[in-house]
């Protein structure tokens, strides 16, 4: 029993934070359905990798190394790209572009949606190296495979912090995103009706669409060019037409999967003495900022729009551009029906928020060109 006594011994008040934090994201996940796919894997993991000399992590026992699945898991995955990367095929494939192709000044509210990632790489590069600033600022798009993409490819020292803000972000847009909205707009702009005409978008369309983005990626910013190429990819998949096995797997299983491996998987560098620091916290707090600012900017964007606009477009729909596909385009709606219950704003929100996906990619694509 003394290995017990001295597993005891080892335990620091560090670890025990871990627990808790690691719960609380467990409650937010079962008790208020909270992107359960993501805060579950990422709280449960929290606990496993902070018990003291715990088995899912490397570590060194009296001098000997011995390898942890999850320290596996991070090497195979995360450190090269490619779980975020097998992510975006699934996200891809569940994405509808129609919506933003029958109206696509939907783009421009997407793209005004990235302005908080700018300013807070300024705010940011007064704190830490212009690497880790701007690795930071993607936090901001709600996009967390853009986010390690960017971390990892600019070599940032806070990979494991800006991970766990991205999708811990990702998974707290119905908490972040509603009270910055209606600080912002007015109950009358809340109310603002957005009449849907549909517009038949062809097959051809559907299908050009995720090639011709791949290669104006390609020339615009190589280095995301694997970010937009396997998202288009995955929805080439599901617009071709004769891929419906591929593509109902890679919107069910592979997504599913990948996301409950990366989450876990994110959990392991949520060691408590790697975590637990001021560096961690400013990361956070950069990383909030930078999601405020992002859905500030696309109401804002709307707000100014509409002074130039005889038909109003509900301001609502602008804080849609984030990349938090579908949660953000979800909520914008369901805002919308709580305001007037006859108020359907879901294909504009969608639009925006499919558009928010691109313009994320692009965005983290312009930081890697700036500081590669």
């Amino acid at each position: 029993m003394s290995f017990l006594y001295e597993n005891l011994l080892a335990l620091t008040w560090q670890q025990v934070t871990m627990w808790v934090i690691g719960g609380i994201l467990i409650y937010l996940a079962i008790k208020k359905d909270m992107e359960p796919t993501l805060l579950l894997p990422i709280g449960f993991g929290a606990i496993l990798v902070n018990l003291p000399f715990s088995g899912a992590v490397n570590q060194y026992i009296n001098g000997i190394f011995q390898e942890g699945p999850l320290s596996t898991l991070y090497e195979m995955g995360i450190s090269n790209e490619l779980f975020p990367l097998l992510l975006f095929i699934g996200i891809g494939a569940m994405c509808d572009f129609g919506p933003l192709l029958a109206q696509p000044a939907l783009m421009l509210f997407g793209a005004a949606a990235q302005f908080g990632i700018f300013i807070t790489f300024c705010l940011g590069s007064m704190f830490f190296a212009t690497n880790d600033a701007a690795s930071i600022a993607t936090i901001g798009a709600a996009d967390g495979p853009t986010a390690i993409v960017v971390a990892l490819k600019l070599h940032s020292a806070y990979l494991s912090p800006i991970m766990v803000a991205a999708y811990s972000y990702m998974a707290l847009v119905p908490i972040i995103q509603p009270p910055v909205i209606k600080l912002l707009t007015t109950k009358k702009e809340r109310m603002i009706r957005m009449d849907y005409e549909p517009k038949q978008v062809s097959q051809l369309t559907r299908i050009l669409f995720p090639i011709i983005i791949t290669v104006i990626a390609g020339f615009v910013s190589p280095g995301a060019v694997s970010l937009v190429g396997f998202l288009m990819f995955g929805n080439l998949l599901k617009e071709c037409g004769v891929l419906k096995g591929l593509s109902d797997t890679a919107q069910g299983a592979l997504a599913n999967l990948i996301t409950l491996v990366l989450g876990i998987t994110i959990a392991s560098q949520m060691q408590a003495e790697q975590f637990l620091q001021l560096d961690t916290l400013m990361i956070m707090g950069l990383g909030l900022f930078a999601f405020i600012f992002d859905t500030a900017g696309g109401v804002l964007f709307a707000k100014f729009v509409n002074l130039f606009l005889k038909k109003k477009v509900n301001p609502m729909i602008g804080a849609a551009g984030i990349s938090a596909f579908p949660m953000s385009g979800r909520i914008i709606h369901k805002m919308g029906l709580r305001e007037d219950p006859e108020n359907f704003l879901l294909m504009y929100s969608m639009g925006v928020n499919v558009s928010g996906q691109i313009a994320s990619v692009i965005a983290g694509g312009m930081m890697l060109n700036f500081f590669m």
